[in-house]
């Protein structure tokens, strides 16, 4: 892990030495215009500098803290949401009815209507209340509504379980980048985000293998049932888990002591962002709406995740048009998983290697490109050529790993709680709008070739590289005017004021 990052004015020294006497205990912290963190900074009164071992070791602790618990629970999340495709092959399509028109692709589709739905006021919960008390009710719902999947008996009831499905999901991905960017620092959050957004391909690893288990069992109920039986069981047990697992942020999460828990908070001054602040700021509101880069990641997440339909809901389906059995189909789906997952690690890993090259922006459009490679060799490729489309299916998630990256670019692009907690809303409902029509893109009458689903991806996906680099360019744009003010980057307003990028002429962005 990283030292503690060096200012301008320091002489090798972490950065809380420059941190101005902290008020008296019995000084009252204003919340309302300050970060909450400032109650901790106050309240210290022990050594104020560290050595860089010693906030490697704290990074590691919050590390071992924090990360399996987010990897668990989006694994848990993909393998709920995915399931549909590999129910799918065990007869859910022909139970429920859903082989007519476009019903298939629509409850696919659905469930990310629930999404947009349910992100904002899942959101201004987590903002309100602490995030582990949100995640675990809404997590225990979520495994509820799953498990209700069992009782439907048409495509109606289908498309209403799916939709609040999606609701209740909604929040996960979004408090997870507030957690992220809650806890490091900017050079930092690249990789973390990727390490449990790889989780939604290594589940796929295993998944096949249990749903094919699950789906052999001879009983009373349709075999994809149980399935949905298992899955909601194990997501209601870890939702009551999550209550006292998930740390929410360094002001107030249990298992850190004083010295830890300053630490904590005084190196994510280098952010420039915050930690926490439970007052919603209607300025920030309107402020993020004006706000270009905020649109321009926005259509990037809305056109790149258009081609995730054909990862996470058509992929069994069409490696099973090869001519290749159940079973087959369910393991061929493996290398995608384990493809997906890895590239969901590499590209923030080099993203956090060289922070200081201005290399993110450059991967997600590298990951565009591989998606888009793979959507012509799917369009174009003759349907005897088996080799070449499996190719093409497991490097097709690549635009994921992009997106992996841009969620860690937007959260450290970001400044003012209010904001940042609206903008991870909003990157995700692009998200959600992108995996809402890209199903619908792919009709059951254009099986198994797709070819108008197929033409739709490759255009997008080209059109979200593009946009990408119109974002490096604005932020380059941004960084140099403010630089040519004379005013260098700096850290003195990282909490007192709870700034947003805008209005701190001190923050820079990243690229």
């Amino acid at each position: 892990m990283d030292s503690p990052p060096q200012d301008s004015l320091s002489e090798g020294k972490p950065v809380a030495d420059h941190i101005e006497a902290s008020p008296q205990k019995t000084e009252k912290i204003d919340t309302t215009r300050t970060d909450e963190a400032m109650k901790v900074l106050a309240h210290y009164t022990g050594e104020q500098s560290w050595e860089p071992s010693e906030e490697k070791r704290l990074v590691r602790k919050i590390d071992w803290r924090l990360l399996p618990v987010l990897c668990m629970t989006y694994g848990l999340q993909y393998y709920d949401k995915a399931m549909l495709s590999q129910a799918a092959i065990f007869g859910l399509r022909q139970d429920l009815g859903l082989i007519v028109g476009n019903r298939y692709s629509m409850s696919a589709a659905i469930f990310y209507l629930g999404f947009i739905v349910g992100a904002y006021p899942t959101m201004f919960l987590a903002q309100r209340y602490p995030i582990h008390h949100v995640a675990s009710g809404i997590v225990t719902l979520w495994g509820i509504c799953l498990i209700l999947t069992s009782v439907c008996h048409n495509y109606q009831s289908l498309y209403a379980q799916r939709f609040f499905l999606g609701l209740l999901e909604s929040g996960i991905s979004p408090m997870f980048m507030m957690i992220v960017g809650g806890w490091y620092k900017k050079n930092e959050q690249a990789l973390r985000m990727g390490i449990w957004y790889s989780c939604t391909g290594y589940v796929s690893i295993f998944s096949p293998l249990i749903n094919y288990g699950l789906g052999h069992i001879k009983g009373s109920l349709s075999s994809w049932k149980y399935m949905y039986l298992f899955a909601g069981a194990l997501t209601i047990f870890w939702g009551v888990c999550l209550e006292f697992l998930l740390p929410s942020d360094p002001v107030s999460a249990r298992g850190f002591n004083e010295r830890e828990r300053y630490i904590s908070v005084a190196r994510m001054r280098t952010n420039n962002s915050g930690v926490r602040n439970t007052h919603f700021k209607m300025g920030q509101v309107v402020e993020l709406a004006l706000d270009i880069k905020f649109w321009l990641i926005f259509f990037t997440a809305f056109l790149a995740m258009i081609a995730n339909a054909p990862v996470s809901t058509f992929t069994p389906i069409i490696i099973n048009s090869f001519g290749f059995s159940t079973l087959e189909s369910l393991l061929l789906v493996i290398p995608a998983g384990f493809y997906g997952g890895t590239m969901m690690l590499i590209l923030p890993w080099l993203g956090y290697k060289y922070t200081s090259k201005g290399i993110r922006s450059w991967l997600v459009i590298g990951g565009q490109i591989v998606t888009t490679v793979a959507c012509l060799l799917l369009l174009l490729l003759p349907l005897n050529e088996t080799g070449g489309l499996l190719f093409a299916c497991y490097i097709l998630p690549t635009m994921g790993a992009g997106y992996a990256v841009l969620m860690g670019l937007q959260i450290g692009n970001i400044a003012g709680y209010t904001k940042r907690s609206l903008s991870s809303s909003g990157l995700y409902i692009g998200y959600c709008l992108g995996n809402f029509v890209g199903p619908l893109c792919f009709r059951e009458q254009d099986s198994p070739r797709y070819v108008p689903g197929f033409i739709v991806t490759v255009v997008t996906s080209v059109i979200a590289a593009v946009l990408v680099f119109v974002y490096r360019f604005v932020c380059l744009y941004d960084n140099r005017r403010r630089d040519a003010t004379g005013v260098l980057e700096g850290f003195e307003n990282a909490y007192q004021d709870d700034l947003t990028d805008k209005t701190n002429p001190q923050f820079r962005y990243t690229v």
